[in-house]
This record gives structure tokens, sequence and C-alpha cells, in this order.
């Protein structure tokens, strides 16, 4: 799925405050549809010049929140955002010890360069690096296989909780809970 912000934003290159990010979440949920199966939602700045942090709160930060409570499938995804977006998103990002996938889209829908944007702790994000490295992960295989001495339930814990900010893809299969990451780092 992609969605274009400058579309959404009416044509508007320079998007900023609190009601106009508001009125993004608005289109942005008005647009996302459930999928089938687990996909990102690229939402492509392509065109977008700046944006400020009060934007990217009441409209990016607000539809992924959105999505990952009401739409369990859907994975948003910054896509195309130009240097100047980037950085105001990394900083609110940071300021909140929050993540974000963010990657450049190519014309046919291929994610490219895809990073993580923002600040993960120190047990989430050897958790990230640990299911990346592995492409796919269960809290019982990775309490079995790992050194630091966690209980499954803790391993759980922390793959729901980087599932929840739409870093880690969640699949069941039965009682057990699969976790892969969004994008694939190479």
């Amino acid at each position: 799925m992609k969605l274009s912000i400058i579309d959404l934003a009416d044509g508007q290159k320079v998007l900023s405050g609190v009601q106009a990010g508001r009125q993004l979440l608005g289109k942005l949920v008005a647009a996302a549809r459930p999928p089938a199966d687990p996909e990102p939602a690229y939402l492509d700045f392509n065109g977008v010049e700046v944006a400020t942090a009060s934007f990217l709160r009441e409209g990016v930060i607000a539809f992924r929140d959105h999505a990952r409570s009401t739409l369990p499938a859907l994975y948003p995804v910054i896509a195309n955002a130009s240097p100047a977006v980037t950085e105001e998103l990394e900083f609110f990002l940071r300021h909140r010890r929050d993540a974000l996938w963010a990657c450049q889209l190519t014309p046919s829908g291929e994610a490219r360069e895809p990073k993580i944007l923002g600040e993960l702790d120190e047990a989430h994000q050897s958790t990230f690096d640990l299911v990346a490295r592995l492409k796919s992960a269960s809290a019982p295989g990775l309490a079995a296989q790992s050194k630091e001495g966690l209980a499954p339930t803790a391993w759980n814990n922390r793959l729901s909780s980087l599932a929840a900010r739409g870093l880690l893809i969640e699949r069941r299969s039965g009682k057990t809970k699969t976790f892969a990451p969004v994008l694939e780092i190479s």
C-alpha cells in the first residue's frame, strides 16, 4: 500500500502545525484498508520539502499508532522523505525514544535503503538486531539460543513492543508467534 502525503495534503510542499497534521491523520485513516496479510503501508513523502515536528506527531506518528492498534496487519513506513523531513522526524523520534522504518521507494514500489529512524533502548535494539540477523524469530527460540538468560516471556514482551511500534511483523501460527523485520536490512 502506498499513500502519497503530498496528494493527501492537497499539494502542499511545506507541512506544519497540529491542525494540518490532524487533517492528514483523518485522510490517512480513511485511505488505509486492512490487508489480508501483513504488509508495509508506505507513507510517500515524495515532493514534500519540509514537515514540522507538530505536523509529524499529529499526522504520521498518530497514524502509525492508529494502524498498529486497529489495523494489525498494516505496518507504516516513511518513504522518499527529503533530508529536512528525515532530520525533523529523527529528532522528534529520538526525543521520545521511539523509532520508525524509513526507506526510498522506487517507482515500481520496491523498498531501497531501509533504515530505522529514531532510537531504541539497549534491550530493544539488541532484540531487533538479533531478529534482523536471524530474519525470523520466536520468543521461545530466542530464549533457547540467547546467552542473556531471559525467559520466553521477557523475549515475548520485547518482541511485542517492537511489533507495536511497527518495526517487526508479528505472525501467529497456533499458539506460537513469530516475528520478522518489516523491511529487510542487508
